[in-house]
């Protein structure tokens, strides 16, 4: 393998400060998709009657409205990424979703919540599949785990923050005010993307990339790249289970549980997520890394791995005796660091095996099809099964969480195929 030159101090200082705003954002986008889960209850109280028999499932409708319209709009903004700045799509995206969070917050009626997270959706899918592009171009694949990682953390943090925020003022003050607290900070790093230098497609590659127009044919490529497909089909089955249940779980433990104060739930949970995820995203990058130098398929590896051990774990969530709270919280800890460890190899794998050509819509089909199979239809699964079963809310997470060892069958099989597939990517595409 080719050893790259040393970048010069410059380019150094510039890929830090890409990594600072890039995970900044994307904080910001996690915060505003948890406030929305922490305000559920009280959300519910404003819309919908106490005797309503389908007010789960109609919850459950409002993080789909923002999966659908992010998932069909983001394949759209993958082209547009490969042939325009990224930065200016990046900087338009976190404004355009901001606003419409903001708008989340003036809704008078279920039906205009519903639409405002329908356009949240659709900001977020210009920044999705455009983001960790950007990175790729600025690192090689040997450190892409480990940067991703940093990245990708602001899932747990900003979920974390969404999920105190959110919690304490929907019972403090108002849950309006926790969407309209996200306005100002998303426009302000909006903004400061225009100013950002855009980096050379395949600049970090270790074998050098000729620049390449994307064709049609060169898509299809994905189609026919097996670490490719077992990987998405393993996040998908990951987002099937992940996504329902971390839209329920503060509903769950405060009205199925019996936790009586919200606030309080929202912040326990938040805390946890904050620390199992940053151990387990920073552990499972540096793994995957560290694994990757040893046996081909490492990123796969540890990936599955962790799933096998977080699916035991949250069975000991659901079942006596290990139920009742707090030791319930040791049991979730341990299954979000768990699911958590997977993130920065599953999509370093992406990066690793498309060419930067067509790398934008890798990860725009990738996010399609998590969230089209995955959590576009688990949150809603879970509240119709709830609604069904008498508000027994196990039953719909029970139901759901088998998906987690089908994601873990997926990817021991693609670990056969990544080493082949990431020598194949230079010269694949011409």
């Amino acid at each position: 393998m080719t050893r790259q030159p040393a970048r010069p101090p410059t380019a150094a200082r510039i890929a830090r400060w890409t990594v600072g705003l890039l995970l900044a954002i994307n904080l910001l986008n996690y915060v505003d998709r948890s406030v929305l889960a922490a305000a559920i209850p009280k959300i519910q109280a404003d819309f919908l009657s106490p005797g309503d028999p389908d007010a789960r499932s109609k919850m459950g409708t409002l993080n789909a409205a923002f999966l659908w319209s992010y998932m069909l709009a983001a394949p759209f903004f993958g082209r547009l990424g490969e042939r325009m700045s990224r930065w200016k799509l990046i900087g338009l995206a976190a404004i355009g979703w901001s606003l419409a969070s903001g708008a989340s917050g003036l809704a008078e009626t279920f039906t205009t919540l519903w639409l405002t997270r329908l356009f949240v959706g659709m900001g977020e899918a210009a920044y999705g599949p455009i983001a960790p592009t950007v990175l790729a171009d600025l690192f090689p694949p040997e450190r892409r785990g480990q940067v991703l990682s940093w990245f990708y953390m602001a899932i747990p943090v900003g979920s974390a923050i969404g999920y105190a925020l959110g919690g304490n003022i929907a019972e403090h003050w108002h849950w309006r005010w926790a969407f309209y607290l996200v306005v100002a900070p998303g426009i302000l790093l909006g903004v400061a993307s225009f100013f950002m230098p855009e980096p050379r497609r395949g600049g970090s590659e270790t074998q050098p990339v000729a620049e390449h127009r994307a064709r049609l044919a060169d898509y299809w490529t994905l189609l026919r790249t097996p670490s490719y497909l077992l990987n998405t089909l393993g996040m998908t089955a990951l987002t099937f289970a992940i996504g329902g249940v971390a839209y329920w779980m503060p509903d769950y433990v405060h009205v199925f549980r019996g936790e009586p104060d919200l606030g309080r739930v929202n912040l326990v949970f938040g805390g946890l997520t904050v620390v199992a995820g940053i151990t387990g995203t920073l552990a499972g990058g540096l793994a995957g890394d560290w694994l990757t130098k040893r046996f081909a398929g490492g990123y796969f590896l540890v990936s599955a791995a962790a799933l096998l051990l977080a699916f035991p774990c949250f069975q000991l969530v659901l079942h006596t005796p290990f139920r009742p709270f707090p030791w319930a919280w040791i049991w979730i800890f341990c299954t979000e660091f768990f699911l958590f460890f997977n993130t920065g190899p599953t999509n370093t794998i992406i990066a690793n095996v498309t060419h930067p050509s067509v790398r934008s819509t890798a990860y725009a089909v990738n996010i399609f099809m998590i969230h089209l199979l995955g959590d576009a239809i688990s949150p809603a699964l879970i509240g119709t099964l709830a609604d069904r079963f008498d508000n027994d809310m196990n039953i719909g997470f029970s139901a759901v969480s088998g998906a987690i060892v089908l994601g873990a069958i997926f990817w021991f099989w693609g670990a056969r195929y990544l080493q082949r597939d990431m020598e194949r990517m230079p010269g694949r595409v011409r």
